[in-house]
């Protein structure tokens, strides 16, 4: 029985009391700040800019300054409420606290809906002179990304009700929440042995990489199959999500929602669809990995449940979380004593980190934070090679975050999210390298070989395939083709045997998976998961094999924030994303893995997972 958050030990919570002393603070905080959203009208000092843009560049000035200071703090109400919600999402005081700050948070969103609007009414010569008045320079980037959405912005009246809109349109994605992390209850399964295992989130990321496959077999049938007993109240969340993305991009003017998604970062779509080609055509490399896995496990069929546990039963690695956070701090000497310094600090003494599952704490892990706070790292945390390769993720997140506001003004402070993942996985790929390079064992070798081999099939290949069904999904409903249980779960099928090919039984609970993944409710954020460990590897190689000069430059990437183009800002890091070479040279680089590891194989004698 996971224990309750009362029972978890101070030391094993992130510092939450590091934005608020307690609850009780925040609350004081937040009736202050709300008091402010309840006059007439809303934040009177803010709206008294209303209709003066036009005058000189010294209005937009201030107004930009007040909407940036009310927005910060704003940012650290919510960033406490969101941490103390994911800690217990069934604690009605977190969860009203939590829905206070996001109705406060719309509130705000309704009543800056103005300034776009006003600020892109004014003629394009006005524009050009405030874009070059000095007293603007710090928010000349900031001004030019509206300036370029000017024909997809609407009237002042739209806008608000745009905004407006927004709490209503997040309704899909919280009921998504609500019933997958804390309605849904798994309850047990029995392992080979006959002995009963509790069945959750967690657990099921331990059981589906474990060594008994009785255990795995059943997690992963039991798992699936609750889902699929709410096949159609998921198909209508999904589908209305989706919907959402739609009403953004056709009230905007857009071509499509993922033209939608991308324009305003100045990402072409290109891009996405340069992915997917390029993943696709290799996709019999992948194929070749799970022939390789069926012949080494030794299996008359490999079912999709076969397909994370470790190749070899003889090891097993798992370190405590203590002995995981030195090795992530180990891991990171190529970028400097400043950096694993920070690191260093962040882990051990801070308290970055929420680190272990506890009942109804929110599943999965992430990095997040505020411009006023440290950045926080949500894990749950069970013992396995794989924990410590997500706490070098979320590191990698983090660290980019403390550099980012440690550099930019706030109004740049936060990095875009087509450049989120590529910190991260640039972390996980140091981590690999370190435990590899010092690897004696040739049978330990095979296990992390394998290993990386994962990390690449997991975030190229299998985040390629969800951004494929992303894209399918939206454009069906486009089209006008109402999603179905039935359409949603053959199309998802479809797409595992594309990837996965012949050599794998694909099991009927697969084509429900689509339901419990989370990151289907992001607007086309999955991509980025794949473009983004693209970019890692050449950036890992770059610093590892480089000079002093690659790594300054990847530590001027850190710092960059939202200060230019993502696309741009890898550019400067020497990475152009819009070429198909970065996909191309991660493909070619889990390939030269995949021979490595079956050279290996054939070398050694190794004891493997029973079927």
């Amino acid at each position: 029985m996971n224990k309750t958050r009362e029972e978890v030990s101070l030391e094993d919570r992130w510092n939450v009391e590091g934005l608020y002393p307690s609850h009780e603070d925040w609350e004081q905080a937040f009736q202050s700040f709300a008091s402010q959203a309840q006059q007439t009208p809303s934040w009177p000092a803010l709206h008294a800019y209303q209709g003066t843009l036009q005058r000189n560049p010294e209005q937009v000035k201030n107004a930009l300054d007040l909407m940036m200071t009310i927005d910060r703090e704003l940012s650290k109400l919510y960033t406490y409420a969101h941490l103390r919600h994911d800690e217990d999402i069934a604690n009605p005081n977190f969860k009203k606290s939590y829905e206070q700050i996001l109705t406060l948070a719309h509130a705000f969103a309704q009543e800056t809906a103005w300034f776009q609007p006003e600020l892109l009414a004014l003629a394009d010569d006005l524009l050009e002179s405030y874009l070059e008045a000095p007293i603007l320079t710090a928010y000349r980037f900031y001004l030019e990304k509206m300036i370029r959405i000017k024909k997809h912005t609407l009237s002042s009246e739209n806008e608000k009700l745009m905004a407006l809109a927004g709490q209503a349109l997040q309704t899909s994605y919280k009921a998504f929440n609500a019933i997958s992390d804390a309605d849904f209850k798994f309850g047990s399964v029995l392992d080979s042995q006959g002995e009963e295992k509790p069945l959750s989130h967690a657990t099921y990321s331990l059981y589906i990489r474990d060594q008994d496959r009785t255990l795995r077999e059943r997690a992963f049938k039991h798992y699936h199959k609750k889902y699929l007993n709410y096949e159609n109240t998921l198909c209508e969340l999904l589908s209305g999500q989706v919907q959402n993305h739609l009403f953004q991009a056709r009230s905007r003017h857009y071509s499509s929602c993922l033209e939608a998604a991308l324009f305003p970062k100045n990402i072409p779509t290109s891009v996405y669809h340069a992915l997917i080609q390029a993943v696709s055509e290799q996709t019999p490399v992948l194929h070749r990995y799970m022939d390789l896995r069926k012949r080494i496990l030794k299996l008359d069929q490999l079912h999709l449940y076969d397909i994370y546990v470790p190749l070899t039963s003889a090891i097993d690695i798992r370190l405590s979380y203590q002995e995981a956070e030195d090795i992530v701090i180990e891991s990171v000497a190529p970028l400097g004593p400043e950096y694993q310094s920070f690191l260093a600090q962040g882990l051990k003494d801070q308290r970055w980190v929420d680190r272990y599952e506890n009942r109804n704490k929110r599943s999965g892990a992430y990095s997040s934070g505020c411009f006023d706070s440290m950045p926080y790292i949500l894990m749950n945390y069970k013992d396995l090679l794989r924990d410590v390769f997500t706490l070098a993720h979320e590191a990698g997140h983090s660290m980019h975050s403390l550099y980012s506001r440690r550099t930019q003004p706030y109004q740049y402070s936060d990095y875009p999210i087509f450049l989120a993942e590529v910190a991260s996985t640039f972390n996980e790929d140091l981590l690999g390298r370190l435990l590899i390079d010092r690897c004696q064992n040739p049978i330990e070798k095979i296990f992390l070989l394998n290993q990386k081999i994962e990390d690449i099939r997991g975030t190229l290949f299998r985040q390629t395939m969800f951004a494929e069904f992303e894209l399918l999904i939206h454009q069906l409903v486009e089209k006008g083709t109402p999603l179905t249980p039935h359409l949603i779960k053959q199309e998802y099928r479809q797409l595992n045997y594309k990837y996965f090919g012949p050599h794998v039984v694909i099991d009927e609970e697969i084509d429900i998976e689509w339901a419990r993944i989370p990151h289907f409710y992001y607007n086309f954020y999955v991509f980025q998961y794949a473009t983004g460990i693209s970019a890692a590897l050449a950036l890992s190689d770059k610093v590892v094999n480089g000079d002093d000069k690659d790594r300054e430059d990847y530590l001027s990437f850190l710092k960059g924030g939202s200060s230019q183009y993502p696309i741009d800002m890898l550019k400067m890091a020497g990475i152009d994303m819009e070429s198909p070479a970065p996909v191309k040279a991660a493909i070619l680089k889990f390939d030269r893995l995949l021979t490595e590891l079956d050279h290996l194989l054939t070398s050694v004698e190794i004891s493997t997972a029973k079927p």
